[in-house]
């Protein structure tokens, strides 16, 4: 397997940045024969990608150090694409660095152009625990024509509520999370563009649905919006797959479920 620290220039960021890029390529302990080859390191036509989005206080590096992510990859044939959103919710900043687009544009044109990494629809794939749950679904709902699956893990499910705690107790919740240069209104998100059910609904009215997965830790703060969410999309009769099972807001819990993701895609 290849694992590949890149740096480059983004325009979307202004600055120089940091992606890890993982491509799975043949093991020692495999036997490497032709058919084998193009099955499983289709190189020519483009490899299935997974984009993981980290959490809170994470960045590039969050998956690699505390996850078995590459093996999980390795044996099922998926590149992985990791980069950096800071603690921005995957949006585009009022003050100018533009995660949105970076990850729904210029990311994907720059891996799909350097790497042997897919351009369909249907071997394109986001994922992403807590900050990083609510980005997998956000980008590939409101962007349903670029991503067949997207998965979150301990997502903070309801945007409206969780930055309106944060809008109206910002001495009390101390979080450090820039909701004013994300957001036009932090205290007043539902029904907006942010809302993952409105995008739901938009996504389903367009015809282009990407296919859903969520799961969450019984032992998690966010284990009942979680519910909520689940609730929601089974009224609106969504394709999607819940799980639910021990654990809480942690690398355990994620480690775990990844490999329910990937084995999913």
């Amino acid at each position: 397997m290849a694992l590949m620290e890149t740096h480059y220039y983004s325009f979307c960021m202004q600055s120089n940045i940091t992606l890890n890029i993982f491509i799975p390529t043949p093991t020692s302990s495999e036997q490497v024969i032709a058919n084998h080859h193009s099955e499983k390191y289709d190189y020519e036509n483009g490899l299935p990608v997974l984009y993981l989005l980290h959490g809170a206080y994470g960045d590039a590096f969050s998956w690699i150090r505390f996850s078995s992510v590459e093996r999980y990859a390795q044996e099922k044939g998926i590149a992985l694409v990791m980069a950096s959103a800071e603690n921005a919710f995957y949006q585009n900043l009022k003050s100018g660095k533009l995660f949105e687009k970076f990850f729904t544009e210029e990311l994907p044109e720059f891996v799909t152009t350097i790497f042997p990494i897919s351009r369909e629809r249907e071997k394109t794939f986001i994922a992403g625990l807590s900050m990083g749950g609510y980005g997998a679904w956000y980008l590939a709902l409101k962007h349903p024509e670029l991503y067949g699956k997207a998965a979150s893990m301990s997502g903070a499910m309801d945007i409206a509520e969780l930055v309106r705690n944060m809008a109206l107790n910002p001495i009390e919740n101390n979080y450090p999370f820039p909701i004013y240069d994300c957001f036009d209104d932090p205290a007043n998100l539902e029904g907006t563009d942010k809302d993952l059910l409105v995008l739901y609904d938009k996504a389903v009215s367009k015809g282009v649905v990407p296919k859903l997965y969520q799961a969450c830790g019984f032992n998690d703060f966010l284990y009942k919006k979680n519910c909520w969410m689940r609730d929601e999309l089974t009224k609106r009769t969504a394709d999607f797959v819940y799980e639910e099972g021990e654990g809480g807001h942690d690398w355990n819990f994620w480690d775990t479920y990844i490999q329910h993701i990937i084995n999913w895609l």
